[in-house]
């Protein structure tokens, strides 16, 4: 089990850009494929970014591809998540979730160990 720590959620205006970030902290495992997926109020969760372990391989969600992009620092252990041109339907909580040897599913069941996640709220 590893603990995933996210960060620079905020409010911002549609049209602006956040960067997220989500740490890894005390992996002892092995590495890890990385992914985000966000819940907005009374919806079901969605996917949104992943990254595989090897860091070769990235998927997106049909509602953020070409807006958004994730990256990871191997060094850091620390993936990125960039969200340009931000709308209000982007608004929601976001998760990071950590694969031992995975490969950037888009589900989350692929996904042992989750974040606390970090709010994002997008205003027209």
């Amino acid at each position: 089990q590893v603990q995933l720590v996210e960060s620079g959620g905020g409010a911002a205006q549609a049209g602006a850009s956040l960067k997220l970030s989500c740490a890894v902290v005390g992996n002892t495992l092995g590495p890890l494929a990385l992914g985000w997926f966000r819940q907005a109020p009374g919806k079901e969760r969605e996917f949104v970014a992943a990254i595989s372990y090897t860091g070769g391989t990235t998927n997106y969600g049909d509602a953020v591809k070409g807006r958004f992009t994730i990256t990871v620092d191997s060094a850091k252990e620390t993936a990125h998540l960039q969200m340009n041109n931000l709308k209000p339907a982007d608004t929601a909580t976001y998760f990071c979730g950590a694969a031992l040897y995975g490969s950037g599913s888009p589900s989350d069941r692929a996904y042992d160990d989750w974040g606390q996640g970090t709010n994002v709220t997008v205003s027209s």
